[in-house]
């Protein structure tokens, strides 16, 4: 069974210009081989894809689960807590949906600080015991740190109302940040929890160690869309690395499993997206197999 927990959140206009890092040649070699998915694997993130898409939903829709299609399309979600503002701090819900076997979270906010690429330790206090190596996003740490404890509070409550033993994240643009970043927070916090993390249009979040820090700790993918410039910033030639897990749906509308960390092949985002002048930020929201992000 599990526990289902969406962090989302929307960029608001991209403020800053930033150019991936030179093509590192021993990570394109090492990386160099893909993987088309099947319809059937494509099917399946289909429900997560939905979840996600509520980003922009009011809390008390979201404790009713009316929403329209958002909802609709997961009839079977029971809420169980829900919160933010939508500003300062990000909308966010946690639930229980028996057909995925599985509880969601979700949060959104049309605030990030782009123009600030400084990396920052894990707050302390959210990470107790945990190494000052692994450094995030300053603005990306704030966003998750604003209701990092209520989503814990809540993930908690669903494991032990419903004893399971698994979470599945999920997020888009910074909600995927912050998704992962939560990612480290449920692992440090909930000992023993099996935790799952699929992520859309994500910038990357953190640096090296944060990174191996997660991939450690979950089941990751990373989905990205066609030319999107969103998951190319911040810049890796600035200290940023990504998650590994992509997958990268290409002009046929093939999803295409790309292996590693940032891998270079020519049929992932970095193959399309070298610099931002090769990017269309309309890609950003979708559509992803069909679904489309924003609004509620």
């Amino acid at each position: 069974m599990t526990v289902v927990v969406p962090l989302l959140l929307f960029f608001a206009q991209i403020l800053a210009v930033a150019f991936a890092a030179p093509v590192n040649q021993t990570l394109e070699d090492r990386q160099s081989d893909v993987l088309t998915l099947s319809a059937d694997e494509v099917a399946g993130y289909k429900p997560y894809t939905w979840y996600a898409s509520t980003a922009g939903c009011n809390p008390k829709n979201i404790s009713a689960w009316n929403c329209g299609t958002k909802c609709s399309a997961n009839p079977t979600f029971i809420p169980i807590e829900s919160g933010g503002d939508g500003g300062n701090v990000q909308y966010w819900f946690v639930g229980y949906d028996p057909s995925l076997q599985g509880t969601d979270a979700s949060k959104i906010t049309p605030l990030i600080t782009v123009l600030r690429f400084a990396l920052t330790p894990l707050r302390s206090t959210l990470f107790p015991g945990v190494s000052s190596s692994l450094q995030t996003h300053n603005g990306f740490g704030d966003a998750h740190a604003a209701s990092a404890e209520a989503v814990l509070v809540a993930v908690r409550s669903g494991l032990l109302k419903y004893g399971v033993n698994k979470v599945t994240l999920t997020g888009h643009s910074l909600g995927g940040a912050i998704a992962i970043i939560a990612t480290a927070h449920l692992a440090v916090q909930i000992p023993g929890v099996t935790l799952r993390t699929i992520t859309y249009a994500n910038p990357r979040v953190g640096n090296q160690a944060f990174v191996d820090f997660v991939n450690a700790r979950s089941e990751m993918t990373r989905i990205t869309n066609l030319h999107d410039i969103v998951p190319i910033l911040p810049g890796r030639f600035v200290g940023f690395a990504h998650t590994e897990g992509e997958v990268h749906i290409v002009n046929s509308g093939a999803w295409i499993s790309c292996p590693g960390q940032d891998n270079t092949n020519s049929e992932c985002l970095i193959g399309y997206v070298p610099t931002l002048f090769n990017g269309n930020a309309g890609n950003h929201v979708g559509p992803y197999d069909g679904i489309t992000f924003g609004g509620c």
